[in-house]
C-alpha cells in the first residue's frame, strides 16, 4: 500500500477522523484503529473498502464529508 494524501477530519475544531487515500497493488489487510477508550483494532480486508478510478474522485468523496448542512466540519490535508 502506497499512501498517496491523507486528511484530518475536524468537527468543531477538534480531530475526530484520520483518513488516508492510498494506492493498493495487491489483497491486503488494513489495519483500522478506533482510537476511543478502550482503543480497538481492527484488519479489515482491502476488497471491502471503497474503490475510485482516480484521485480526483477520491478527493471528491472525502469532500462530501465536509458538506454536512452547515456544521463546523473541516478537511485538513496532512
Amino acid at each position: 500500500m502506497q499512501v498517496i494524501e491523507a486528511y484530518d477530519y475536524l468537527f468543531c475544531g477538534r480531530k475526530r477522523a484520520h483518513f488516508i487515500i492510498a494506492e493498493i497493488q495487491r489483497d491486503l489487510k488494513i489495519r483500522i484503529v478506533d482510537e476511543s477508550a478502550p482503543p480497538v483494532v481492527n484488519l479489515v480486508p482491502s476488497k471491502f473498502l471503497p474503490k475510485f478510478d482516480s484521485l480526483e474522485k477520491a478527493r471528491r468523496e472525502l469532500e462530501q464529508l465536509v458538506n454536512a448542512n452547515g456544521m463546523d466540519i473541516e478537511l485538513v490535508r496532512v
